[in-house]
């Protein structure tokens, strides 16, 4: 911490702040803030009161398709010859698969009942580009009964052996796509319908492309000209581009039903729509507008968010960065907390070189890389210019990334100011909580009184849904 900083800190008066909770993975973090602090919120979705049943009633009576008997009817060979795919959602989406109330077990039963063998469905979990699963969080995400009676495997993009070619889109996107998926005849996408910083929300067609394609298939979804595209944001569908070639790519290779599902921000399970890959996904997303808007008259000096659930790294962190823009004013500030628990808190060695690239050279330059005509695409290129957009509105030491995970040397490749500027190095901490709570409750106070606001009083507000909510600029 330089004297400077701390001088700041030690100088402020916090006397008559207020304290509210800050979500830090399972823990509520005890902050004070300023009394003036307007807590930005999500409207109430209400819990399903039986989400075991409504599992059961959204897969008896899917929207705008066939049951999945009739589905496995329809195939005109004898169920117990055929094969099933079902991909799932990796570690980094909170999908509720597991146990009775969950999505897998009444979907496995009802696939068995129709006379498939269990031998002949295969779980695919399409982590697109993530790394592959550890048997744990297997375990986390599916249950016990899963993981011990089901084949399941881990999506590869990097394996031209497991890929086939399956379509090719209208912009010429040549698809390679899982071959597991891709051969199986009954095909089956699952997942969570949430707001989404690229696609406008996550879930249906994302469950098959970028989670079961090859990293050439992703190069136009996630190229400079799709993601700089105002239309590729939060909430839009019409005229996203992201969305468009994510789409045609699932309808071009074939999807028989999707699972998805909306939670809220404790992650309980507010909506499950079962049924057509466009018309359930469709009704998730409607659902999910009616909740996660916050409309924002006018744009804060200093924002506060967390990463969230999602935020288990860095590389997915950019999530609650990006929706804070529109609560945020050109040259404000940006405070987000992450509890980076991943076995890599940073992300891939790819994203890491990619991150300090983009550290020496700023967003722009950064961007311009990426367009040179000699440029090779690459895995995990599109994260780092996601971060670009809140820098380019705050500055570049104008977000204060707070994570005890991640090692202050490593701090070294990530772009602006940590939570460790604002504490001391010659404090020991007994936790990550209490490091947590240290390097955010300090970068509140030094960000309330930061020389970029030239001894002025700024507005500040917290996201308390953090990655999840969308602030949008009233009207």
């Amino acid at each position: 911490m330089s004297n400077e900083i701390l001088d700041i800190i030690k100088g402020a008066d916090i006397q008559d702040w207020k304290s509210i909770g800050v979500d830090f993975g399972e823990q509520l973090l005890d902050i004070r803030v300023p009394k003036r602090c307007e807590l930005l919120t999500m409207q109430t979705a209400a819990c399903l009161a039986d989400p075991r049943e409504a599992v059961r009633k959204a897969l008896r009576q899917p929207i705008g398709s066939p049951t999945i008997s009739e589905i496995i009817e329809s195939k005109g060979k004898p169920p117990n010859t055929l094969t099933v795919c079902i991909t799932v959602s990796d570690i980094t989406r909170p999908v509720p698969y597991k146990g009775d109330n969950g999505l897998l077990l009444p979907l496995l039963a009802l696939i068995e009942q129709t006379g498939v063998k269990r031998e002949h469905i295969v779980i695919v979990i399409g982590n697109g580009m993530h790394r592959h699963s550890t048997y744990d969080e297997r375990i986390y995400m599916y249950g016990p009964e899963v993981v011990s009676h089901y084949r399941i495997v881990d999506h590869d993009c990097e394996n031209d052996a497991d890929m086939v070619l399956a379509a090719q889109t209208k912009r010429g996107t040549r698809v390679h796509l899982n071959k597991t998926f891709y051969e199986s005849d009954v095909k089956i996408v699952t997942g969570l319908v949430e707001s989404h910083f690229m696609a406008g929300a996550s879930g249906g067609r994302k469950g098959v492309c970028p989670a079961l394609v090859n990293t050439k298939t992703i190069q136009y979804f996630h190229s400079v000209d799709v993601l700089e595209d105002p239309k590729a944001t939060n909430l839009i569908l019409d005229g996203n581009p992201c969305h468009e070639e994510a789409l045609e790519v699932a309808k071009a290779v074939g999807v028989d039903f999707v699972v998805n599902v909306n939670l809220d921000k404790r992650l309980c399970m507010t909506g499950v729509f079962a049924g057509d890959l466009e018309a359930a996904h469709l009704a998730a997303f409607n659902a999910l507008k009616q909740s996660v808007m916050i409309p924002v008259l006018k744009p804060f000096d200093v924002v506060l968010t967390h990463a969230g659930y999602v935020g288990r790294n860095h590389y997915q962190a950019v999530k609650a960065a990006v929706n804070a823009m529109p609560a945020v004013r050109k040259g404000g500030l940006i405070v987000l907390l992450a509890n980076n628990i991943d076995v890599e808190p940073i992300g891939s060695q790819e994203y890491k070189t990619l991150l300090h690239l983009f550290k020496i050279l700023g967003p722009d330059g950064y961007n311009n890389i990426l367009l040179h005509p000699d440029w090779i695409f690459t895995k995990d290129q599109w994260e780092p210019e996601m971060w670009g957009k809140p820098y380019r509105k705050v500055g570049l030491d104008g977000l204060i990334y707070c994570s005890p995970q991640i090692p202050k040397e490593h701090y070294d490749i990530i772009p602006g100011p940590s939570g460790y500027d604002v504490i001391g190095d010659d404090v020991d901490f007994e936790s990550h909580q209490a490091k947590a709570t240290a390097m955010f409750q300090n970068a509140v106070i030094y960000a309330m009184n930061h020389p970029r606001f030239e001894g002025q009083r700024p507005s500040i507000a917290y996201i308390e849904e953090g990655p999840y909510a969308v602030p949008m600029a009233s009207g």
